[in-house]
């Protein structure tokens, strides 16, 4: 069980930092802004290819829907960044007020969808403690005498 637990640690702090992160967005200069923005977009392409390798992984397996929902979220970021790079382009008024929109909008999604995700986690380590919970007793009571 720890290492459900480890996990979710680790959420947390990736939460915590995000919030720092985006927090201290605000006063940065647009030199360090963008370099955070780069930054941020590399480690988010990073992640993704991970995720990809441990879907593959388990796609033979009982866990072959996690691949079509990685599938489906790749094409999801790669819309996502085709908008945003083609709207960069754009050096208009309209086009940055655009942009903006969309930015705050795609922004606001990717929290909801996280937040969903959080909540389907924490019933997947909650079922899966209760699994390991119920072979526990399983075992026990297959070892007892009668």
């Amino acid at each position: 069980m720890p290492e459900f637990t480890d996990k979710f640690d680790e959420l947390s702090d990736k939460i915590d930092e995000a919030r720092r992160t985006v927090r201290a967005a605000a006063a940065q200069t647009e030199d360090e802004l963008q370099a955070k923005l780069d930054e941020a977009r590399a480690k988010a392409d990073a992640d993704a290819a991970e995720l990809g390798v441990r879907t593959r992984a388990t796609a033979a397996g009982a866990d072959a829907h996690w691949d079509q929902i990685h599938s489906d979220w790749q094409r999801h970021r790669q819309s996502v960044r085709r908008r945003i790079d083609q709207a960069k382009a754009q050096e208009d008024l309209q086009g940055a007020e655009l942009r903006a929109e969309w930015a705050e909008a795609d922004a606001a999604d990717a929290v909801d969808f996280a937040a969903s995700a959080i909540d389907e986690a924490t019933y997947a380590m909650l079922e899966a403690i209760r699994a390991s919970v119920d072979l526990k007793a399983s075992l026990g009571a297959a070892s007892t005498p009668r």
